[in-house]
């Protein structure tokens, strides 16, 4: 498979019509591969609920391909820990999340790509556990404002 610029335009495309405002696309044939790897296009307001890969335990690993994507690591009690703004201009091309760590992405560009790999097999059962303390996607406008509350704790990150 060839990841060109019509395959993340075409993803494009469908991310910035979704609900979700992101869009991926699979390159593993099957759910139980045990290497999951994906293209994954988001837009900035996109939420995904802070979560983490364990029981079973997973790494996983985002190569930034176009835009700028925050990463942000938590401790158990929704602090956070450490974050870096995957970027090609400044340099930071990736970064790889270990098992059992709480994480979530933000998209800072529109069209914001990434190149993502997660041990699999995938089973929805057991995939993410979700961070308690984080609202669940979809919860509006709970969701928002704690994505605008992660923005400003991680300014001096996101500014170029």
């Amino acid at each position: 498979m060839i990841i060109d610029k019509k395959l993340l335009n075409t993803l494009s495309a469908k991310a910035v019509n979704s609900v979700r405002k992101r869009m991926n696309y699979n390159f593993h044939p099957t759910p139980d591969d045990p290497l999951q790897r994906m293209l994954n296009v988001l837009n900035p307001g996109s939420y995904v609920q802070p979560h983490k890969h364990e029981s079973p335990d997973k790494r996983e690993a985002f190569i930034i391909l176009s835009g700028r994507l925050l990463v942000i690591l938590f401790d158990k009690d929704g602090h956070i820990e450490e974050h870096c703004t995957l970027d090609h201009s400044k340099g930071i091309y990736g970064i790889e999340i270990p098992p059992g760590t709480y994480h979530t992405i933000v998209a800072l560009e529109a069209n914001t790509c990434v190149y993502e790999v997660k041990d699999g097999p995938y089973s929805p059962d057991d995939d993410k556990h979700f961070a308690p303390w984080a609202p669940a996607e979809g919860m509006i406008p709970e969701s928002a404002n704690y994505l605008n509350h992660l923005l400003d704790k991680t300014k001096k990150a996101t500014l170029s």
